[in-house]
């Protein structure tokens, strides 16, 4: 399916998300129950805002990590402070502190926000996902989070990414000329 026509995309995650192959999504997937619907970052201002526009909000959920991270940073300023001092070989432990230390995280955060969608029998959908990117959180720790592995509905994440040529192919096509 070709990542051009953004509407096209999500109604196609929300027919599945409808569908009776819902279970296809965890036999079939990375990360057990989750969609990962991946678009170029140039349109991902444009994805987010079919998103608001397709998914009903009587069953869907927008996560914004954008404003996920804003808020986490500003009710944790002053601990964030004291533990960036603190971990300062281990910055990314901030946001995401090692499995079974009890603190308060962006991780669990978000975790608690996925719950809550589920809770009232909406699907979650994350947006702005590279707010992530140097946290120490990848899709993959949220994906196979047990909360949403065992859900009865999936996550979707919106996921922006390019699509780099396999730069092996091409070393060994101009060592072949």
């Amino acid at each position: 399916m070709p990542l051009i026509n953004p509407s096209r995309i999500i109604l196609e995650a929300k027919r599945l998300v409808e569908s009776d192959r819902r279970s296809e999504i965890r036999l079939n997937a990375n990360g057990g129950n989750s969609i990962l619907v991946v678009c170029d970052p140039m349109k991902e201002t444009e994805y987010i805002e079919r998103i608001t526009e397709l998914l009903p909000a009587d069953s869907f959920s927008i996560i914004d990590l954008n404003q996920r991270l804003v808020d986490f940073v500003t009710h944790n300023k002053s601990d964030l402070i004291k533990l960036y001092d603190l971990l300062q070989s281990a910055t990314h432990e901030i946001f995401k502190a090692p499995t079974g230390e009890e603190s308060n995280d962006l991780f669990k955060e978000i975790i608690l926000k996925i719950q809550q969608a589920l809770e009232q029998d909406k699907v979650p959908v994350l947006i702005n996902t590279g707010a992530l990117y140097g946290t120490g959180i990848h899709n993959i720790h949220i994906m196979e989070n047990e909360i949403v592995m065992n859900a009865a509905l999936p996550l979707i994440i919106l996921y922006p990414a390019t699509i780099e040529p396999d730069r092996r192919s091409e070393e060994h096509t101009s060592e072949l000329q």
